[in-house]
């Protein structure tokens, strides 16, 4: 089994193991498709360099399954990861919030860290790794674009004065990814200098995670509309979500087609 089948059998372990409306439960499957669609995508070529890709995969989503292990254990995760695991059940924080501030801890904190390993445990330089960390990154954008689509509530449901629409029309994937990218170059100008790189981690940790608190924050259902939270579904990859969309588009298939990973 290699390294990022052992992270997909592990995240559809917690698929399985986790109630679909755990906020926890809803990041993991977001990113157990993800995860799925790389593995899928490595072997075929969709990658330039594959061992750095796959390295850079099992590196970053092991962030992730850390904080899940630190929280299961009694202890404190990471700063950017703590709002979700304290609300994770709040009954007034919505799906699509819920995924958000999963994505935003994951690639505001653990993705700069993660690529400052790769580079460390590889040899390799941060131009080494820039053409398939763009690469990552469209097929990111394009699933928080469907993230959005599947779990926000219906239109009919919506203004534009909608409190959600505002809280989560302040945050996007595209500013969190460059972001991530400028804290790596700054940690890997920073690496021979370990005490500055560590207070400068630490701080970022800080800061992503009061994003996160911000994207968490309760809004409430008091007024009679819909709260977000539609009947979940599973399917064979484990994930489950609201709706009965699928969110990522292997590539080579039409928009109607389905991952096997995760329903919305």
């Amino acid at each position: 089994m290699t390294g990022i089948e052992r992270v997909v059998a592990r995240m559809r372990a917690l698929a399985a193991e986790l109630p679909p409306e755990d906020g926890v439960a809803v990041f993991n499957g977001v990113y157990l498709a993800v995860t799925e669609e790389v593995a899928r995508r490595v072997p075929d070529g969709g990658f330039g360099d594959h061992l750095a890709t796959a390295t850079l995969d099992v590196l970053f989503a092991s962030r992730y399954l850390g904080a899940v292990d630190e929280a299961a254990a009694g202890r404190r995760p990471p700063a950017c990861w703590r709002p979700l695991f304290q609300l994770r059940g709040h009954p007034a924080v919505r799906p699509v919030q819920f995924a958000l501030a999963g994505i935003n801890a994951h690639i505001g904190h653990d993705l700069p860290l993660a690529l400052a390993d790769t580079c460390h445990g590889l040899g390799a330089e941060p131009s080494d790794l820039e053409a398939d960390f763009h690469r990552i990154g469209e097929l990111l954008v394009s699933l928080e674009e469907r993230i959005r689509e599947a779990l926000m509530p219906g239109p009919d449901l919506l203004d534009v004065a909608d409190p959600l629409t505002h809280l989560l029309g302040s945050w996007t994937l595209e500013a969190a990814r460059g972001a991530a990218w400028a804290a790596f170059r700054t940690l890997w100008a920073l690496r021979e200098r370990p005490g500055v790189a560590g207070e400068f981690a630490e701080r970022v940790d800080a800061s992503v995670g009061l994003v996160g608190r911000c994207l968490l924050t309760p809004l409430g259902c008091g007024d009679g509309r819909d709260d977000g939270r539609r009947p979940a579904h599973r399917t064979a990859g484990g994930g489950a979500l609201p709706g009965g969309r699928s969110l990522v588009r292997p590539s080579g298939q039409s928009s109607g087609s389905s991952t096997g990973a995760i329903s919305s």
